[in-house]
């Protein structure tokens, strides 16, 4: 049974930072580029930043670019995701995710399998 498990979230102040952390199990982690996405009240989810499967190459959406770092540890089979700079706008529930083959990165179809979500509130 695969699991995504994410964490780290929490309630900070605009300019603060965040590290969240998404563990899986059941699955051959390095086989498996890793993203995040996060959908905020009333919004569809949106893409935030991808990890192909060795770490050599990272995605991320113009509105993080700069801000957010993604970054993988497969021995340990968990994928980061270290946010600088946070702004109220990226209040939001984040997810990861897990997907294999042919990827654009950005497309949430093209993951398999998905986290519940950690919730990430930023106040001005």
């Amino acid at each position: 049974q695969v699991q995504l498990v994410e964490s780290g979230g929490g309630l900070v102040q605009a300019g603060d930072s965040l590290r969240l952390s998404c563990a899986a199990s059941g699955l051959t982690f390095s086989n498996y580029a890793m993203g995040w996405f996060r959908q905020a009240p009333g919004k569809e989810r949106e893409f935030v930043s991808a990890i192909r499967w060795n770490g050599r190459s990272s995605y991320y959406a113009d509105s993080v670019k700069g801000r957010f770092t993604i970054s993988r540890d497969n021995a340990k089979n968990t994928v980061y995701l270290q946010m600088s700079s946070l702004k109220p706008e990226d209040t939001a529930v984040y997810y990861c995710a897990a997907g294999s083959g042919g990827l654009t990165y950005s497309r949430s179809s093209e993951y398999r399998y998905w986290g519940q979500g950690t919730q990430v509130t930023v106040s001005s």
